[in-house]
């Protein structure tokens, strides 16, 4: 009887292990290249330059996006002023970016729908900081969805429409004192 409930567990214990492999060829959890997010105008913990801040044109910095997860069917980005004395600042919304997307242009008139800022605004609010440095986060989300938000949408609205639809995410995060 022992014999029989031993050989009982081995098969079930290699049975699960089988499924488990095969699942994992079939479905990959992951892609070939890193998600990356950079900009040739600061590094990742660099300081931005001012003319995409209110101390210059308020313009968007150029942004590079490479390995997109293959599953992926949109991108979203914020960009928010995690230093902010009020809280965290939402200085950029875009969501339903295509996965083709590889580069967003100084100051491009971006095409994807945008959201509202903290301020009240649509589109790209450069920072603003009002004393000391402020550490600028761009994120980067892939979706495994396309997002039904209207263009009144908040961050908060934005990350609650993505909760559970996250593939990956990538991060650049840029410094800037105002002088």
């Amino acid at each position: 009887m022992r014999s029989l409930t031993y050989v009982i567990v081995v098969v079930a214990i290699i049975s699960v292990m089988s499924i488990l492999l095969v699942q994992e060829n079939v479905i990959p959890t992951r892609h070939d290249q890193t998600f990356v997010l950079s900009s040739f105008a600061f590094e990742n913990n660099g300081t931005i330059p001012s003319q995409y801040t209110c101390d210059g044109n308020s313009i968007s910095p150029p942004l590079t996006i490479s390995g997109v997860p293959q599953p992926a069917k949109s991108l979203a980005l914020t960009v928010v002023d995690v230093d902010a004395p009020k809280g965290p600042f939402t200085h950029w919304t875009i969501w339903n970016i295509s996965t083709n997307t590889t580069t967003f242009s100084a100051g491009e008139d971006v095409m994807f729908p945008q959201g509202v800022t903290s301020a009240g605004t649509h589109g790209y609010k450069g920072p603003c900081p009002p004393s000391g440095t402020h550490r600028y986060f761009f994120t980067l989300y892939a979706l495994d969805t396309i997002l039904n938000l209207d263009q009144n949408a908040t961050r908060s609205d934005l990350e609650q429409a993505m909760n559970g639809h996250v593939i990956d995410k990538t991060e650049l995060m840029g410094r800037y004192l105002r002088s």
